[in-house]
């Protein structure tokens, strides 16, 4: 009953927002909020609003907190029952501030999902969702919260041979653990204009520069975001771009999720290219409004 499995954190989001611009040192009012967050659990949670079934595949604490986790996960719609429970290991968590000029700072708490490695692929090769016979065939959503080293066994892995791999770096820091799936065959990259050019170590003007530089440097497909300006989206048709629509910003965390989700549902949906593009960037635009796109 799954349509799509996410791999990678799915964690405690605590998030701080304030509706004045900050700056480092800043001491303002706002509003401080624990939700289920990390890569995965995002667009898992994105992909529930456009009508999929996503099941994670990531290490959750048999701790307090982990309980709440898995009962919060499963009452937004996200199927937990896959996901590797630690004995020994806590719930992992994201701490970020946010003012009305966007991120101030973050702080990403994975040291679970690492430490657990491989363990949390196992119904990919147990028999729950396929074995080495019968490989996954279905759509996977990667983030690069995992570690390097798992990253580039999951590139290599007849396990995911014949999977639709959608990938996502966690965050500009983690951008470079994504080079093992820069000349994947199957692999699709949902990147900003900064992580491109850590990837490729240069400097883009713009997000069509940028997606095309990936594929310059092997990349069978990818889609290159920079906030309010043009995205842009490069593969075996060529160079596809688009605005996204002008809003007011009250959230940032998660945009690129729900872009990445948005996009995903959309082409599950039957509507690809620059319909597709469009589509992705209004709903990420209507995330970051405040407002949950559907």
């Amino acid at each position: 009953m799954t349509d799509i499995v996410c791999i990678g954190s799915v964690l405690w989001d605590v998030i701080g927002r304030s509706p004045v611009v900050m700056r480092q040192g800043s001491d303002v009012p706002g509003r401080i909020t624990r939700l289920p967050g990390g890569v995965a659990m995002n667009i898992a949670m994105a992909l529930v609003r456009f009508g999929m079934r996503p099941a994670v595949l990531t290490a959750i604490g048999r701790d307090a907190e982990g309980d709440e986790l898995i009962a919060a996960c499963e009452r937004l719609g996200v199927d937990t029952a896959l996901a590797y429970r630690s004995d020994d290991l806590p719930t992992d968590r994201y701490m970020a501030v946010e003012g009305a000029n966007g991120l101030i700072a973050a702080i990403a708490d994975a040291h679970s999902l690492e430490l657990s490695g491989s363990k949390i692929l196992a119904p990919l090769t147990d028999g729950r969702l396929g074995d080495v016979d019968t490989p996954y065939e279905g759509l996977i959503a990667l983030d690069g919260n995992l570690t390097l080293a798992l990253l580039q066994q999951i590139a290599s892995d007849p396990a995911f041979a014949h999977a639709d791999l959608r990938v996502a770096p966690a965050s500009p820091g983690k951008a470079e653990r994504l080079l093992p799936f820069l000349r994947h065959p199957r692999a699709v990259l949902y990147v900003n204009l900064e992580e491109a050019g850590l990837l490729c170590k240069s400097d883009f003007p713009d997000a069509a520069t940028a997606a095309q530089g990936l594929t310059s440097r092997g990349a069978a497909r990818v889609l290159v975001t920079d906030g309010g300006n043009p995205a842009a989206e490069s593969g075996p048709n060529g160079i596809l771009t688009a605005t996204p629509p002008q809003v007011l910003v009250t959230r940032v965390t998660g945009a690129g999720d729900t872009f990445m989700a948005a996009h995903i549902a959309a082409e599950r949906a039957g509507i690809t290219g620059a319909p597709a593009l469009h589509r992705a960037l209004t709903a990420a635009a209507t995330y970051v409004a405040g407002e949950n796109p559907a």
